[in-house]
């Protein structure tokens, strides 16, 4: 586990909980699995998959009943993020609000992350 002990590595909106357990209850999974991989045009994405149970080595953050596990390549990523869902007119999704990311591209779908992440 990455972090500091007894603080979760991501927390979530009261709208991002209860979008996550809408998804749950309507999927039948135990939770979203978010990780991070090399994509995009800023370098990285960010990735969300159901999962019916969790892995050894996944950190796992429940909030309000929903869960969500972060995959072990993606916590030093994700520690301090704070996942958010958005509704507009033209779309709706999650929002990662991530203190590490140094850039991101104007879609909003690739980041890239503050190089000193890279040097620990």
């Amino acid at each position: 586990m990455f972090g500091i002990p007894g603080k979760q590595a991501v927390s979530m909106t009261d709208k991002a909980a209860a979008q996550i357990i809408k998804l749950m209850t309507a999927k039948g999974h135990a939770g979203l699995r978010i990780g991070v991989k090399k994509g995009g045009c800023a370098g990285m994405e960010y990735t969300m998959e159901y999962v019916d149970e969790a892995d050894p080595n996944d950190e796992v953050v429940t909030q309000d009943g929903a869960c969500v596990m972060i995959a072990p390549m993606a916590q030093m990523f994700l520690f301090g993020t704070e996942i958010d869902y958005e509704t507009s007119l033209l779309e709706s999704g999650f929002k990662f609000n991530n203190p590490n990311v140094s850039e991101a591209c104007g879609c909003g779908e690739s980041i890239k992350f503050d190089d000193s992440l890279f040097a620990k």
